[in-house]
């Protein structure tokens, strides 16, 4: 049996996991509407990691006996001035899901709570692993700077991106 300490940060996790897919998807259709469709790509596959890492921690919950109360999902910015700005505001958004994260992780320990702190390792590595892809992208756009050819291209790598369910 889960704490309901824990159980309600889970939740607020849930939320936040949803709130981020739903960030990403306004993303996604904002440079698709750009014609920017391997940027969109990008971004509808962070969407869809988003809606993984919420049922992951839905399913996670139910086996622990908690209780899942889905909240409302606060809006979304629906436009950005650049792709630039946009990778920016995803940076600083995983950062701030990293804190949380490392936050429910601190509450699993001080709950002596040692399953869900396992479960929480594989969302640890994950915000590694999202905060370096978007560091690589940002690189990208620094370099291609104000290049049209650049932008291009990077549009076209954007695009090879294929989703793969993480391993939570």
């Amino acid at each position: 049996m889960i704490s309901k300490k824990l159980e309600a940060a889970l939740n607020e996790q849930i939320n936040a996991e949803f709130w981020s897919g739903y960030l990403y998807l306004s993303m996604s259709c904002h440079f698709e509407a750009q014609g920017l469709n391997g940027v969109a790509n990008w971004f509808r596959i962070q969407f869809q990691e988003e809606q993984a890492h919420a049922l992951a921690l839905i399913d996670y919950l139910h086996a622990r006996g908690g209780q899942v109360l889905l909240g409302s999902i606060a809006n979304v910015p629906t436009s950005w001035a650049s792709v630039k700005e946009a990778f920016l505001a995803t940076y600083e958004h995983e950062q701030k899901v990293t804190g949380l994260i490392n936050a429910l992780y601190g509450l699993a320990e001080e709950e002596k709570d040692y399953a869900t702190r396992q479960k929480l390792n594989a969302f640890v590595a994950e915000q590694v692993e999202e905060e370096e892809n978007v560091t690589h992208i940002l690189d990208s756009l620094n370099l291609i700077g104000e290049d049209r050819s650049g932008m291009y291209q990077l549009d076209l790598e954007l695009a090879k991106r294929t989703y793969t369910a993480p391993a939570l």
